[in-house]
């Protein structure tokens, strides 16, 4: 995953600071799976959480991805003098702070939303909790 187009191509790396407010309900389905730390959440990570949640779910139910990597990460090889400017575009990530929510569920019942959602949280890089709606 990664955006089709955007204004720079490069960006700073940035402060995540302060907690989610936008996108911290479950609007589309049943069951949501949020955060309780903060990071950058890679396109690889999102599409191994996605694979596990529709493989406990058996393809069954209906999953949103409430998360997108819209931001560019640059690196340099390693034993790279310094100098020489920015390095290239490696990944594209999604920064992720305290109570956002990465995906939601609906069309399963609630055990099955738990044991796909356990599989899916052991694949991201902070801790997790499962909510309901309402």
């Amino acid at each position: 995953m990664q955006p089709k187009n955007q204004k720079h191509r490069k960006e700073f790396r940035g402060r995540r600071r302060g907690k989610s407010i936008r996108g911290s309900n479950v609007d589309f389905g049943e069951y949501g799976l949020k955060s309780l730390g903060r990071g950058w959440l890679s396109s690889k990570q999102i599409e191994a959480a996605r694979r596990a949640i529709a493989h406990a779910v058996l393809r069954g139910g209906k999953i949103w991805i409430r998360v997108f990597p819209a931001k560019p990460v640059t690196g340099r090889a390693a034993g790279v003098r310094m100098g020489g400017g920015k390095g290239d575009v490696q990944k594209y990530v999604a920064v992720v702070t305290p109570g956002r929510i990465l995906f939601e569920i609906a069309g399963v019942s609630e055990e099955l939303a738990r044991e796909a959602f356990g599989k899916a949280s052991s694949k991201l890089p902070f801790p997790t909790k499962i909510i309901h709606r309402g």
